[in-house]
């Protein structure tokens, strides 16, 4: 567009969109992480939809664990009767053969509903996060870099993922363990469990303290690795500019730069999780050595307790102390995930300043076009000193074609944006139709608008792809007569595969004109009642700019059309020029009318048309 957004620190008119995007802005210079597994409570609705799932992984996974203990019940038995009895022995195996099948049976199928349950819920996170997204206001994007959002979209969902399929199931494994192994522990030797009892604080302590520690770095890592994805995106949208200018050194030595940030922050949590995982292998060891120690001694030189006893509650002491342990390995997996999630929650919590009211107001039918702003004074945010519109009013009438002129910063843009409802200013009233625009449904508002800017924005995929984007519901016959009106038949049929090509991502693999008619022809697929052109002729050259002028006739016929234009062909065509200077409208009239007073419009015209253009 010719008044181009600003680029800064939101500020401005308050809301929740802004203040996100600028909390993401620092969180990208790192921040400390919270103590709390809080962030994961935002996966209860997620998981609650896929209760079944959830609920079957949870049966399989206590059946493992009934199973795996019930292995030292045989392990006891061979320990009293079956160094002295073959028979018994026997059996006590085959027993041992049954409990082993069923462990293994289980065990597969909690992995398999735990593994399906984790990809559900981050497919369903992912989906949520995107359709979010879309409805952002635009202050949300004006200080967020895309490659950011997208960080988050991947890597920090794939840590939950990995949370949700692995550690998460290793950690309610290891807990039901460590609480049927406890509970057995009590039954058979009380006065041992509270020795075990006694040495679990000292493993559980160091474990939850490296954790926290370990989740903090870990948000270390992934903000500084999103800052690094978030400049290689801005790099590859602009290689052209790039490669152009001879930057490609330099922006290879930035981005290793905030790689080399993003490593030395992973590495900080490599070492945490280093020193967390020796801790509990030495406090594992060293507990379960003091067990057998005490134990053993019960046992063998004492004669307390019998070997089939002795031997049940080693394995049970063992699971007790290595399910401690096997928490503390995935209590890192789990804050990392904690740390991610909260990244994930803080696009979902961002409210869209720009949205439907609780009861909006319906559009009238059928739709007219009819545009009133009445005293609209609007500021971008982070530029709240300095309004992009001053006290501005302006009526166009339904069918009317009114071109808005002005040098560049004078607003023009900045009213298309408005009619839009891409922002909402801070005082007056712009109305379509006689509604409010932010009595309505920002969808409803914008069924109502078709607009071609001046840099067509196309998508990957074939023409008519792009075309049917215009209209979802549209008919491939409907889509070849809107290419026909927009000129853009002849070069789509050249195609190799005609209007069913790939066209490349942004439609590179076409010009600049021919992705301008082909954005023409969208804005015809939508038959909207408005019409909004800023600059879309401005990549064609004079035979192609006359096809497509030919084919705006027939668009505009009937349609309320605002025109930004700096030609004059485009100009003259205009029953009304609006001529606009610091936000303001301070000429307006026809052609000819407007070049006899000799003020703003007349000293454009002769700038950039010449002398003739100038006498009219």
């Amino acid at each position: 567009m010719s008044d181009s957004q600003p680029n800064g620190a939101v500020a401005g008119r308050p809301g929740a969109g802004s203040e996100l995007a600028a909390q993401l802005m620092r969180s990208a210079r790192g921040r400390p992480g919270t103590r709390r597994l809080g962030p994961l409570k935002r996966l209860m609705p997620y998981l609650a939809a896929h209760r079944r799932d959830a609920g079957l992984a949870l049966i399989f996974l206590v059946s493992a664990t009934l199973a795996n203990l019930g292995l030292t019940i045989a392990v006891r038995r061979i320990g009293n009767d079956g160094m002295a009895n073959v028979a018994a022995l026997q059996r006590t195996m085959v027993q041992m053969g049954g409990i082993t099948v069923v462990f293994a049976l289980c065990s597969a199928l909690r992995f398999y509903f735990i593994t399906r349950l984790g990809e559900r819920v981050v497919a369903d996170l992912r989906k949520a996060v995107y359709e979010h997204i879309l409805r952002l206001d635009q202050a949300f994007f004006l200080t967020t870099r895309t490659g950011e959002v997208l960080s988050r979209m991947t890597t920090d969902l794939t840590i939950v993922e990995t949370m949700l399929g692995s550690s998460i199931s290793v950690a309610l494994r290891s807990s039901i363990m460590f609480i049927g192994a406890l509970v057995s522990l009590i039954v058979i030797t009380p006065r041992f469990t509270l020795l075990v009892l006694l040495i679990v604080p000292f493993v559980l302590g160091p474990v939850f303290y490296l954790g926290r520690r370990v989740r903090s770095r870990s948000m270390a890592a992934q903000d500084r690795f999103a800052a690094a994805v978030g400049f290689a995106g801005e790099s590859l949208d602009a290689i052209e500019t790039v490669q152009a200018f001879g930057r490609e050194t330099d922006s290879a030595a930035r981005f290793g730069t905030a790689v080399e940030a993003a490593f030395a922050a992973s590495l900080a949590r490599i070492r945490m999780r280093s020193l967390l995982t020796g801790v509990v292998s030495v406090l594992s060891f060293v507990a379960i050595g003091s067990i057998v120690y005490l134990a053993a001694k019960d046992t063998f030189i004492e004669h307390s307790v019998s070997p089939g006893v002795f031997l049940q509650f080693i394995f049970l002491a063992i699971l007790v102390v290595t399910s401690i342990g096997s928490v503390g390995e995935v209590a890192g997996d789990v804050q990392k995930a904690s740390g991610a999630m909260e990244r994930i929650a803080e696009l979902l919590d961002a409210t869209p300043g720009i949205a439907a009211p609780p009861v909006p107001v319906a559009m009238p039918l059928p739709a007219r076009g009819d545009i009133v702003f009445s005293g609209v004074t609007f500021a971008y945010p982070g530029r709240p000193d300095l309004p992009a519109l001053r006290d501005f009013s302006l009526t166009v009438r339904h069918g009317e074609r009114v071109a808005l002129v002005g040098p560049s910063g004078a607003g023009k843009s900045t009213v298309l944006r408005l009619l839009l409802r891409f922002y909402d200013p801070q005082a007056g009233i712009i109305r379509i139709d006689g509604v409010d625009l932010k009595a309505t449904t920002p969808a409803e508002l914008r069924a109502r608008i078709a607009m071609v800017g001046q840099d067509a924005a196309l998508f990957s995929g074939s023409a008519y792809e792009n075309l049917r984007y215009g209209r979802e519901g549209a008919t491939r016959d409907e889509l070849r007569r809107a290419a026909d009106a927009a000129q853009a038949t002849g070069f789509i049929d050249r195609l190799p595969e005609g209007f069913d090509t790939p066209i490349g991502e942004r439609a590179k693999s076409l010009s600049g004109g021919q992705r301008q008619r082909l954005a023409i022809a969208r804005a015809l697929v939508r038959d909207a009642p408005i019409l909004l052109l800023d600059e879309a002729t401005s990549a064609l050259d004079a035979e192609n700019e006359q096809w497509v002028q030919q084919a705006l006739e027939v668009a505009m016929a009937g349609r309320t059309t605002i025109v930004i234009a700096h030609r004059l062909a485009t100009i003259l065509k205009a029953d009304r020029i609006i001529v606009m200077q610091d936000g303001s409208v301070v000429e307006q009239g026809s052609h000819a009318e407007l070049v006899a007073t000799g003020k703003l419009y007349a000293r454009l015209a002769l700038l950039q048309f010449g002398v003739a253009g100038a006498a009219g």
